[in-house]
């Protein structure tokens, strides 16, 4: 079985979320978010995901498993083609800024408020089967900002209890044992 990864920043399809992938016996395919692929501009990005997916996995029984940045570059590829036919499963996405007082560290990533934008105005292209895991406690993932967006779009979120940006690891092996069976 096929399944397209996007890790988070930095991240690669052989560690990680994509070991545990990997594991499962799924034949992995994506884009790690380092090297030459992070040296693109967004917008070069996102085009590369949306020409991924058209290309290999435009299809009902396709799958996406995005964690963090990687979900976001998801969310902003889906704005550059038809709703995605296929099972995306996003954990700890990014859906736009944030910020943390108490380190006092704050992310703007590009098109940070273009996600809601669309959604609220009625011109997002939904994937038509999405689900979200996001912790209680995740400050970079703001459990109110990924519920506020998936609401608008009737997409399943489930907030892990006492968790942070990083989902528990036995949450998360279960979670796809599940979801991919």
């Amino acid at each position: 079985m096929n399944i397209y990864y996007l890790p988070g920043r930095g991240g690669r399809l052989e560690t990680g979320l994509g070991e545990a992938l990997l594991s499962r016996g799924l034949n992995v395919s994506g884009r790690e978010t380092l090297g030459d692929f992070a040296k693109l501009n967004f917008a070069e990005q996102i085009e590369h995901v949306a020409q991924d997916l058209t290309t290999h996995f435009w299809h009902n029984e396709a799958m996406v498993v995005a964690n963090s940045f990687g979900a976001y570059l998801f969310l902003h590829a889906q704005t550059l083609m038809p709703p995605f036919p296929g099972r995306v499963l996003l954990l700890s996405p990014i859906v736009g800024e944030f910020a943390n007082s108490e380190s006092q560290t704050f992310f703007v990533p590009p098109r940070a408020r273009q996600l809601m934008a669309l959604v609220q105005a009625g011109k997002y292209h939904s994937a038509k089967h999405c689900e979200i895991h996001v912790g209680e406690q995740d400050w970079q993932s703001n459990p109110d900002n990924v519920l506020a967006l998936a609401t608008l779009l009737a997409w399943h979120v489930t907030v892990v209890p006492e968790a942070g940006h990083m989902l528990p690891k036995t949450y998360v092996g279960a979670l796809l044992d599940r979801w991919i069976s």
